[in-house]
């Protein structure tokens, strides 16, 4: 059984977005429209808090120096306001005054760029590095291979 991305028992696990995203890439006319997933993203992301949206929209207003208020949260997220999308500027405050992350992944799993808290980060920069350390002993055995021919030759 896998283990999915966080708690959410329908939420995809990195495996199934990378693969959807490999099967959209090339982008296709429409496919980044993230209008939707965005607004359901933060929605979640509010509701779940342990903090009132007036609690959030004052922290948000706080951290960037901007009135934030409920009311403008609200319009953020509702469908029937086609005009009012969040901007992306608030995302971080958003993040940091609700505990999730999850808005900020709705923007960048399309793209097949994928958010990691920063221990997990870091373990994945290790192991990237412990690849190019492969490849280049690798690349260095192939020189000294031909080094080795070209002495006995």
């Amino acid at each position: 059984m896998r283990r999915k991305a966080g708690a959410n028992q329908g939420q995809a696990s990195f495996f199934d977005i990378i693969i959807n995203n490999q099967q959209t890439f090339p982008h296709q006319a429409g496919s980044l429209d993230i209008d939707r997933e965005l607004r359901e993203s933060i929605s979640l992301a509010l509701k779940q808090s342990p903090v009132s949206r007036y609690h959030i929209a004052a922290t948000m207003s706080e951290m960037t120096g901007t009135d934030i208020t409920k009311s403008r949260l609200d319009s953020w997220t509702a469908e029937s306001k086609d005009g009012h999308r969040f901007p992306a500027i608030f995302m971080p405050a958003l993040c940091v005054a609700t505990g999730s992350t999850e808005p900020l992944k709705a923007l960048t799993r399309r793209v097949g760029v994928f958010v990691l808290p920063g221990e997990d980060a870091l373990r994945s920069e290790i192991r990237r590095f412990d690849e190019e350390i492969t490849h280049l002993k690798a690349e260095r055995q192939k020189r000294v291979v031909l080094v080795e021919a070209q002495k006995g030759a």
